[in-house]
């Protein structure tokens, strides 16, 4: 029987992100959402606290070992914010859209060179929710909030999160694209590079 690890998020997309690069290992991934797993209050001010609180709560309603993800996007001329409350930013009601109107609107008017921004990714990892030593990893990844969206891949801030790198926006980049280099890549690597080390503990 496959050993289980349930993903602590309800967000399909990051679902899918981790799935597939998680596949590789012999465990069946499991949404949190397959389970009847209560909501938990974010109530940390960092990526960091929020993603531990997400992945012992997960853990201690399911048993299973938990990867908690908590992301969100830095805009340097907006002092860090959407930051952590990055889905929630236009509300209680909050839509990929809305969102993204609302920091079109907060950055109205300002110049291309101080649109700077970064996606950051922290992703946790608990054997159980009593782990004393969950696996911490984090990403980031650069770029520029742009005046108009474009693209039709990804999702969140993908739209308007614009790559000098590449040429184009998170959103115009395959997904195999953009899981080589995203924040949430580059956490994912350090998390498969470190999770054989926990593995064998899993009961």
């Amino acid at each position: 029987m496959m050993k289980k690890i349930v993903l602590a998020t309800g967000n399909l997309g990051k679902v899918k992100e981790l799935s597939d690069r998680l596949a590789p290992l012999a465990f069946d991934v499991v949404a949190q959402s397959e389970f009847t797993v209560s909501s938990v209050a974010e109530t940390g001010t960092t990526f960091v606290e929020n993603a531990i609180i997400k992945a012992r709560h997960a853990a201690a309603e399911t048993g299973l070992p938990a990867i908690a993800d908590d992301s969100g996007l830095e805009v340097d001329y907006l002092n860090g914010a959407p930051g952590i409350y990055s889905s929630r930013y236009s509300g209680d009601n909050a839509t990929d859209e809305l969102n993204n109107s609302k920091l079109l609107e907060a950055l109205s008017g300002v110049p291309a060179a101080q649109r700077t921004a970064r996606f950051q990714c922290v992703l946790v990892f608990m054997l159980h929710k009593d782990d004393p030593t969950p696996i911490i990893c984090q990403g980031s990844w650069e770029g520029t909030i742009t005046d108009d969206a474009s693209g039709r891949n990804g999702f969140g801030y993908d739209p308007l999160f614009w790559l000098n790198t590449h040429q184009c926006t998170s959103a115009d980049l395959t997904k195999q694209e953009k899981n080589t280099i995203s924040h949430r890549g580059q956490a994912l690597n350090q998390l498969l590079a470190l999770l054989p080390s926990k593995i064998s503990q899993i009961k």
